[in-house]
């Protein structure tokens, strides 16, 4: 395995320089675009439009300006106590991922419907393919667990005539499978994002809610009303959390690692890296990259690997230009 490459990037709070989101939000040009948001939008204590972002309805609403201010997306919804994705940090892994596709493509970025990626865990919001779609041109495969998630994310497709062709849905009916029974004996994926879940139990789920609650000015008396405010349990919590999905997908990339040239997946929690690339190392990975991301005062990150080497790589990308 090549030594592991850790970004260059400054641990600092902006976001990658494609993202459309750098700037703050301008709720004008967004309540223009949503007329539907503008009832949530109130001065704060600088005097700066805002909305409360404890408020799940104002979140949506703001999600939904948003997809169509941006992203030309004009129908959008997710059930109730879903995942709702902050778009501006969901936009940076894709931009990231474009990047890392161009560093097997001499620099440049590729574009259009010859490039396939898989999502796995595509949720409710199916946010990732509908900006890598809109923003690269990318074709999608989304894989996910949850039968109420899969109907929500082809219910966004199905209302978006942008999305119609270049997105697929896929059931993911094994438990303990994230590759099997979802990529075919033949096919090929030149990348796989994935925002595996944090948590390792429900209790701890039902914890990070709370503090988040908290964080965001909730108080106590509400706090059993929003106990799935951001995500349903699926979305949430794992046996063993966010490492042992990790290594279980690490361990799976193995078996099918001529049909990806990039694999990859967020990894929130930096005490689990170390266990992470043992598991890279075990699974012979011949190169491994680390990629910091930064929003405000968040920090987070997402691990790619390949069993391609330079060659196979430089064969790999002939394709693209077919």
């Amino acid at each position: 395995m090549a030594q592991e490459e850790q970004s260059n990037r400054k641990e600092k709070s902006e976001l990658h320089p494609r993202n459309k989101h750098r700037s703050r939000y301008n709720f004008k040009q967004l309540t223009a675009a949503s007329k539907e948001l503008r009832r949530f939008v109130f001065k704060n204590e600088h005097n700066d439009d805002s909305i409360d972002f404890a408020d799940q309805n104002a979140v949506k609403a703001l999600n939904r300006a948003l997809l169509k201010y941006f992203y030309d997306i004009q129908q959008w919804d997710i059930p109730q106590d879903f995942l709702c994705p902050p778009i501006p940090g969901r936009a940076d892994y894709i931009h990231y991922i474009a990047d890392l596709l161009g560093s097997s493509n001499k620099g440049k970025n590729p574009k259009g419907p010859k490039i396939n990626v898989l999502d796995i865990g595509v949720g409710a919001n199916c946010i990732y393919p509908i900006i890598g779609h809109q923003e690269y041109g990318w074709s999608f495969v989304g894989s996910e667990i949850d039968p109420l998630s899969v109907e929500s994310a082809k219910r966004v497709i199905e209302a978006n005539k942008p999305l119609q062709g270049a997105i697929e849905i896929r059931q993911q009916s094994s438990k303990m499978g994230i590759f099997r029974g979802i990529v075919g004996r033949t096919e090929r994926f030149d990348a796989v994002v994935c925002n595996p879940p944090f948590h390792s139990s429900l209790k701890e789920a039902e914890q990070g809610t709370r503090q988040k609650w908290r964080n965001l000015g909730g108080n106590e008396k509400e706090v059993k009303h929003v106990l799935n405010f951001g995500g349903n349990k699926a979305e949430l919590w794992c046996p063993g959390g966010e490492r042992a999905f990790v290594e279980q997908m690490i361990i799976q990339s193995a078996q099918i690692k001529n049909q990806v040239l990039w694999f990859s997946s967020l990894v929130s929690k930096s005490a689990n890296l170390k266990s992470i690339y043992n598991a890279l190392v075990k699974a012979n990975a011949f190169e491994v990259r680390t990629v910091i991301m930064s929003q405000g005062q968040k920090i987070s990150r997402f691990v790619a690997w390949t069993f391609q080497d330079e060659r196979a790589q430089d064969e790999w990308v002939k394709g693209w230009k077919v």
